[in-house]
């Protein structure tokens, strides 16, 4: 097999008159034994308390794995981990959705890399991730601990991918788990819980609760529903689209899970809908689709082109709703005043020019959010019998086991109508 072994402190010829080899120029300086010759793998020394021994060693083992096409330097995993990751790993990551990318941008650059940026890539073992995992516990939460560990886990395999390292070893754990999702039981609220926060908002956003009770939409494809998507004679509600609030950008994209659906409303919702288009007419409103930075090719100038929708529900200029300003100014308001969170606390905010402004601030609240209004939607259907697989479809879950995982709870007890059938299926027999 192609490779040797070369002692750089001796002559390869040994003196034509003694017979014994040479000192060289650096004898006694630097790394004695040097391997080379091995196709496809960089020479690399060894010093002399390492010995031939240890040159041996590498050269047969670079030599097999090289013959297998297996080979991997681990000084290329000397790397640091920030450097791989803002050098190598994140400049070729690509993201349609601008959310997603803002996510998993602000995961690693807020709990990986300050922590175990300065570690080589080849140093992250099991040692190093149960400290960083650690010190990640007691900073955060359950569930951003976990997205963190798999966002470091899909970065390690990238490294693995181009061969810097020859192990992940977020994957090879036996011992050693990021904490475990804590998923909070879905509850949904009684009429009069529901009517009381709509009563207390303002009469142009009364119609989101009836939006999210009756319809089952969430809260950004309420402010992306259009009046081009009321299907009167029908009765059906078309859900094409939300409006998505990214970092101080807006804009349109398709609702959650990227696809379409259709939910059908009964005559009173249809009803307050019409009822609130006579009082605040649906306003046309412009925004870009999907993505809100500058298009690199044809592909993507068409497909994020600005689009104009007739609205039914906009803010108080004419434009989209912002999710920050509505939970702010109307649905916490609103929880608020039928004592379901606390009072406001006002906070004075200096502004240009010697103004202040006051700012009210509540209590966070998310177990009381707007996506309560859905749950009680699938806790309506469900109770009445409706096919999980009927729900599924009108809230946009990807699959009925999502909606089963979630609101199984909500279903009715069993009455004995399987035990009477079974029953009658014996007699029969």
């Amino acid at each position: 097999m192609p490779g040797y072994i070369e002692d750089r402190w001796f002559t390869k010829r040994p003196d034509p008159k003694t017979g014994e080899r040479r000192k060289t120029a650096r004898h006694g300086q630097g790394k004695r034994y040097r391997v080379a010759g091995v196709p496809g793998v960089k020479d690399r020394s060894f010093d002399r308390l390492t010995g031939p021994e240890g040159a041996n060693a590498w050269l047969a083992k670079a030599q097999h794995e090289s013959t297998r096409g297996e080979f991997i330097d681990p000084r290329d995993g000397n790397l640091l981990l920030r450097e791989y990751v803002e050098q190598e790993w994140w400049p070729n990551r690509k993201y349609d959705d601008p959310a997603t990318e803002r996510t998993v941008k602000g995961r690693i650059w807020t709990h990986i890399l300050p922590l175990l940026g300065a570690t080589p890539l080849n140093g992250i073992k099991t040692p190093q991730l149960r400290t960083w995992l650690t010190a990640l516990k007691a900073q955060t939460g359950p569930s951003t601990a976990t997205e963190a560990w798999g966002y470091l886990s899909a970065i390690l395999q990238a490294a693995v991918d181009d061969e810097r390292i020859t192990k992940n070893y977020c994957r090879s754990q036996t011992t050693l788990r990021p904490p475990g999702r804590t998923a909070p039981k879905a509850r949904a609220w009684d009429r009069g819980r529901v009517m009381a926060v709509r009563g207390e908002m303002d009469s142009r956003f009364r119609v989101t609760v009836d939006l999210g009770v009756g319809a089952g939409l969430r809260q950004s494809e309420v402010f992306g529903l259009a009046d081009e998507d009321i299907d009167d004679e029908l009765m059906l509600l078309h859900v094409r689209r939300q409006v998505k609030k990214v970092g101080e950008h807006m804009l349109f994209a398709l609702p959650k899970g990227g696809k379409e659906r259709t939910v059908p409303i009964t005559k009173h919702l249809l009803q307050r809908i019409r009822e609130h288009s006579k009082v605040c007419p649906p306003r046309a409103v412009t925004l870009p689709w999907g993505h809100f930075a500058e298009p690199e090719n044809e592909r993507e100038l068409k497909e994020r082109a600005p689009r104009t929708f007739n609205l039914l529900v906009t803010g108080a200029r004419g434009g989209a709703v912002r999710r920050d300003s509505y939970n702010t100014r109307v649905w916490k308001p609103a929880l608020s005043a039928v004592g379901l969170i606390p009072e406001s606390k006002q906070k004075t905010r200096a502004l240009a020019g010697g103004r202040v402004r006051i700012e009210k601030r509540y209590a966070e609240a998310r177990e009381l959010g707007f996506h309560s209004l859905r749950h009680t939607f699938a806790s309506v259907q469900l109770d009445a019998r409706e096919s999980p697989v009927s729900v599924s479809k009108w809230m946009g879950h990807a699959n009925p086991s999502i909606t089963l995982r979630i609101y199984a709870h909500f279903m009715p007890e069993a009455d004995g109508r399987g035990r009477a059938a079974m029953e009658a299926w014996f007699a029969d027999s």
